[in-house]
């Protein structure tokens, strides 16, 4: 038996998930694109009651007690349709609650965790800022302590499902610590006062998926919000190498997907005479596609199921993010080249693709950055980006 092969209820798992991408999902997602909808509450419920959220958490809190390869599977079939559908379930089963559920507090994780499950509330994560992307540490949003009460100033940037969740973790300085040693995170409720957004970001991609920044101004949390103290950046994004593999799946969902409705359309489509699937370059080129999308598969299959019910490992992470990532953004180019001018059209959904590869290649960390995380991980040792103070 291949390492990489599915059980029976992981088979059936995806079955499911693909029927309701395709029922369900298929007919609204170029809808809700065009108009930026946000995934509606009744479809939220939809997914909760088909047991797709939280379906990794622990069943003690709701969930399924499932892997993260379950969760995976459904993301992906979701992902080939429906982007917004599938994040409500990427969200749920990589996002910001499995911070929760590895670090926060008996009743942090009995607050959050279940309610999640049943999609009473959504999460989001709030790591970057204006002047604080790929070089996280350098944020600069704060939190100091004064009685039982944490004051939180600051901004933060590009945030996914920013103004529509309910709920966020805020990575933030915490002390006075210089880089990563003064990081840490607190949850802040949405309606907090002094918590506010900004307008709403009007992407090239990820339409559907709310975005906008977050505004913080004396905003008053209690202690008990605390998840990760200072110096607790490491443990962040340990868990965050768990969203990276959802993010991954994003992208080989993209890539699936356009695989999928080139190989139909090369069959259907003639020109001079033949079908253009006759035509020797259309065959090499479709195989090249076929190729990259199997091997990002294996990518993320290997790392997921080597994490099991745990963290995976970084180096595998990275791996599978940056190949998958290049991966959809290169397959999505080479379908619509193959559907020639109807690929540059709405009507077919390879446009689509297009734009929502390069949003899923940008988030999370960069192809470039998961190079030097890679090369680190290679050798043991961290890489400075920053210029050497004697050259400044």
């Amino acid at each position: 038996m291949s390492g990489f092969e599915l059980t029976p209820e992981q088979v059936s798992l995806r079955e499911l998930a693909a029927e309701v991408a395709r029922e369900v999902y298929a007919p609204k997602a170029a809808e809700w694109d065009r108009d930026r909808t946000p995934l509606p509450d009744d479809e939220v419920q939809r997914l909760a009651k088909l047991g797709f959220l939280g379906m990794v958490l622990p069943e003690e809190y709701g969930g399924h007690g499932g892997t993260l390869l379950d969760a995976l599977i459904v993301q992906e079939e979701l992902a080939k349709e429906c982007r917004p559908a599938a994040f409500q379930v990427f969200e749920t089963n990589v996002g910001p609650c499995r911070v929760i559920e590895f670090f926060g507090t008996e009743q942090q994780k009995k607050d959050v965790l279940p309610k999640t499950v049943s999609g009473e509330i959504t999460m989001a994560i709030g790591i970057s800022e204006p002047d604080a992307g790929s070089a996280a540490t350098d944020m600069r949003t704060k939190a100091r302590l004064e009685g039982d009460e944490y004051v939180l100033n600051g901004s933060k940037r590009w945030i996914s499902n920013g103004g529509h969740a309910n709920e966020y973790l805020v990575y933030c300085r915490l002390s006075d610590a210089p880089g990563a040693k003064g990081i840490g995170a607190i949850r802040v409720a949405k309606g907090t006062p002094g918590f506010s957004f900004g307008a709403p970001e009007k992407l090239m991609g990820f339409r559907g998926i709310p975005s906008a920044d977050l505004y913080f101004d004396d905003v008053r949390v209690p202690c008990d919000n605390l998840v990760i103290p200072a110096g607790g950046f490491k443990q962040l994004f340990g868990v965050f190498s768990i969203e990276r593999l959802g993010n991954a799946t994003m992208s080989l969902a993209i890539g699936q997907a356009s695989l999928d409705r080139t190989k139909a359309y090369v069959q259907e489509r003639k020109q001079f005479g033949r079908a253009l699937i006759e035509f020797q370059n259309v065959q090499m080129v479709l195989a090249d596609m076929a190729t990259q999308v199997e091997a990002a598969r294996l990518l993320i299959y290997r790392a997921a199921m080597n994490a099991g019910n745990g963290l995976p490992v970084p180096f595998e992470v990275s791996v599978a993010k940056v190949f998958a990532n290049e991966m959809a953004k290169k397959v999505s180019d080479q379908a619509m080249q193959l559907h020639g001018g109807n690929g540059y059209s709405e009507e077919f959904g390879i446009e689509r693709l297009h734009r929502d590869a390069h949003g899923w290649a940008i988030a999370g960390g960069t192809p470039a950055i998961q190079r030097t995380r890679i090369a680190a991980e290679l050798l043991g040792r961290t890489f400075s980006q920053r210029v050497p103070e004697v050259m400044q």
